[in-house]
């Protein structure tokens, strides 16, 4: 599966889609269900501390769309922290019953 990664106010660096695919590739071998994703990085205020934010959407069957966002200093930190956040309620879907 390939992510859907949009930037927001900046341009990518290739370094950057390499280090978000392989957080996603990690994440779908763990928890095989997940059939998309999309990741959106946006740079908040260029001038400031803590401005840049990733926001995570996965697409699991027979659930509500999992979502989380979080913002630091580096996308690289913002990622790690969001996908620490969708994988506690990817745990809590495992719980669930199957559908």
């Amino acid at each position: 599966m390939e992510p859907t990664i949009k930037a927001i106010h900046f341009d990518i660096s290739d370094k950057l889609v390499a280090f978000v695919n392989k957080k996603i590739e990690k994440l779908t071998r763990r928890y095989e269900n997940i059939t998309d994703a999309d990741v959106n990085l946006r740079l908040i205020k260029p001038e400031t501390a803590m401005n840049k934010e990733a926001g995570i959407k996965l697409m699991v069957p027979c659930t509500p769309d999992l979502f989380a966002s979080k913002t630091a200093d580096t996308f690289e930190e913002a990622v790690d922290l969001a996908l620490e956040a969708i994988e506690k309620q990817l745990e809590k879907n495992k719980e669930r019953k199957e559908c």
